[in-house]
């Protein structure tokens, strides 16, 4: 396994050794799984962005960005099917200096064209809490799911997500929530921490599935998660009706 700005997984396999899970009836192929783990984390729940605060647990959608950044391509998709909770539940608040405003290109291109203007960051600054974990670890599952114009069968994504982590390549450091919480990562038994779940049981409620983003803006899309001994089941995302959704006007290359 190499090591270098991304802790890669290894794999002798399509699929991580050391995994007990298996193929559903719905995948050909057992489970990705891959170790995750840092110093802090926060998955931030969207209904509260301005003072942060993070899910208890990582959200699949987090996760899954995590496995984006190691191999990615527009021909498939990561579908997160189970999280394990490694490590135990533990809280931290941080105190960071932001700014109030958000980046928008048409700012932007106005600052570009006319030297006079002037953004002032000390009067747009602002500081912020934010409650955070630390010292997290999971073992995250995860199937690949081709897209219609895929030009290859599963087992050539498998494949090359193989020998990109075998040479410790990735597109990106992956992060775990926020980029200023960098993510190591490994197979099964690298981190840092008892290879086993957590001996805890806890209904999470609704938490953030995924984030989809459509010219209307972007939809978020949550699921009912339950953590039954340290262990998550990822379900399909409740319907619109099911739940009411928070959405947000998706700016365009910010």
């Amino acid at each position: 396994m190499r090591v270098g700005a991304c802790r890669i997984t290894q794999f002798a396999n399509p699929f991580l050794e050391g995994s007990t899970s298996v193929a559903s009836p719905a995948f050909p192929h057992p489970p990705l799984a891959v170790e995750v783990w840092g110093p802090l984390a926060c998955f931030t729940r969207p209904e509260l962005k301005v003072e942060r605060v993070s899910y208890p647990v990582a959200t699949p959608s987090a996760l899954n960005g995590v496995l984006q950044a190691i191999f990615w391509k527009p021909e498939f998709e990561y579908q997160i099917t189970q999280i394990e909770v490694l490590a135990p539940i533990e809280w931290t608040a941080v105190r960071r200096n932001e700014v109030k405003s958000v980046v928008n290109p048409d700012q932007v291109r106005k600052l570009q064209a006319d030297r006079t203007l002037r953004y002032d960051v000390e009067r747009d600054r602002d500081q912020r809490a934010t409650m955070a974990l630390r010292n997290v670890a999971y073992r995250v599952h995860a199937q690949v799911r081709l897209k219609k114009h895929a030009d290859g069968p599963e087992a050539k994504y498998r494949e090359q997500l193989r020998r990109r982590v075998e040479r410790g390549a990735c597109f990106s450091q992956p992060f775990l929530g926020t980029r200023e919480f960098s993510a190591s990562f490994g197979p099964v038994g690298s981190a840092p921490v008892p290879g086993q779940p957590i001996k805890r049981d806890e209904e999470l409620g609704v938490m953030l599935h995924s984030i989809q983003y459509t010219d209307q803006g972007e939809r978020y899309r949550f699921f009912r998660a339950s953590m039954i001994s340290g262990v998550i089941e990822v379900t399909d995302p409740l319907g619109p009706n099911e739940v009411a959704m928070p959405s947000g006007t998706w700016r365009r290359g910010a």
